[in-house]
């Protein structure tokens, strides 16, 4: 069940990002207002990637964009590095994101189709004055990223495909040397076959830079290649939080265990069971009392309308906020079978 808490959140002091009961609206008109995000926390440790799924709606890429501070913030905190960031302006925030970066969903709508490649992924280096050195560095990012330089440099975004447009993105947000990329949903707008590549450049990089990593996605077999630790998002709130392999092979948020049922099986005579999932999503601009989940689950009792259940420890590093977790039920070990970064 979708709930509130920091229960999971660490005290080290590796953490590079830590989001505090982050909170997102938005207004719709007539006095309504989009709860997009409520009370939303987690941290990211350095070198760690973290993985966020959950239904198209649920606000990851929202959560990414406030974090970036391209979406304003009703309440919460965002602390980069040590430094509350939630409510910095002007300069200081510029100057946080040559540390902090994205890469967006569509990498094709991403890129100036009126500038070359090379004047895309050289554009930060110029807007900060670092321009000594700055065609070699392009040059080599663009190669890390396995791209030729000299043939990608001149071209124009209408010259390369989907893929490589993503190598171009990727690219743009490597040439600063930032601590911390934001992926949202960086190979959903990609074929299959391009998924896996660009999944195993994003490790290369990671290894090569010593990224820390925010995976924002709706694929849970990609999530599960991915990341370290993963958070399943339902309707604006946290459900579940823990390493892939407890989360996939032992869930105890009843929506994990349904979205891991839902995967595609490689038989197609064998019909997947969709667990307890049923009805439609909420609508944010009115969302159910207690607990966000309770109208598609057949767990949910009258508590659940009345008390928003909290985040709690279930198991060494496994965190649920849920009244009633599948503590000691085990699902059937799902088959990804969309895309294997191996």
């Amino acid at each position: 069940m979708a709930g509130s808490g920091t229960a999971h959140l660490r005290d080290s002091d590796d953490i590079v990002l830590r989001v505090e009961d982050l909170t997102v609206e938005f207004p719709a008109g007539r006095g309504r207002t989009v709860h997009a995000v409520t009370g939303v926390s987690f941290d990211v440790a350095k070198g760690e990637t973290l993985g966020i799924v959950g239904e198209s709606g649920c606000g990851k890429s929202t959560t990414g964009k406030a974090i970036m501070r391209l979406n304003p913030i009703k309440s919460g905190t965002v602390t980069f590095k040590g430094t509350d960031i939630t409510h910095l302006k002007g300069e200081t925030l510029r100057a946080l994101r040559q540390d902090l970066q994205m890469i967006f969903q569509d990498p094709v709508s991403s890129i100036n189709p009126r500038r070359t490649i090379g004047d895309v992924v050289s554009e930060p280096l110029e807007i900060w004055n670092k321009t000594d050195g700055a065609e070699a560095l392009v040059d080599r990012v663009l190669g890390d990223v396995g791209l030729d330089p000299t043939v990608a440099r001149p071209k124009r975004r209408h010259e390369f495909s989907g893929g490589q447009c993503q190598r171009i993105c990727i690219a743009r947000s490597l040439v600063l040397d930032p601590e911390v990329i934001i992926c949202d949903e960086p190979v959903s707008a990609l074929d299959v076959s391009v998924q896996a590549q660009i999944l195993n450049l994003l490790e290369d990089m990671k290894e090569r830079y010593g990224l820390t990593l925010m995976f924002i996605a709706h694929d849970l077999a990609v999530v599960k290649n991915v990341s370290d630790r993963v958070a399943v998002m339902y309707l604006g709130k946290i459900c579940e939080i823990a390493a892939p392999d407890d989360l996939y092979y032992r869930p105890a948020h009843p929506y994990t265990a349904a979205l891991l049922s839902a995967i595609p099986l490689p038989d197609p005579d064998v019909v997947p069971d969709t667990g307890d999932l049923a009805g439609d999503l909420p609508s944010p601009l009115d969302p159910p009392s207690g607990c966000r989940f309770r109208t598609r689950c057949s767990r949910a009792t009258d508590r659940c309308a009345s008390e928003e259940p909290t985040v709690r420890e279930i198991g060494p590093n496994h965190y649920v906020a849920c009244h009633f977790p599948l503590v000691g039920e085990t699902a059937p070990e799902p088959t990804p079978v969309a895309v294997s970064a191996g």
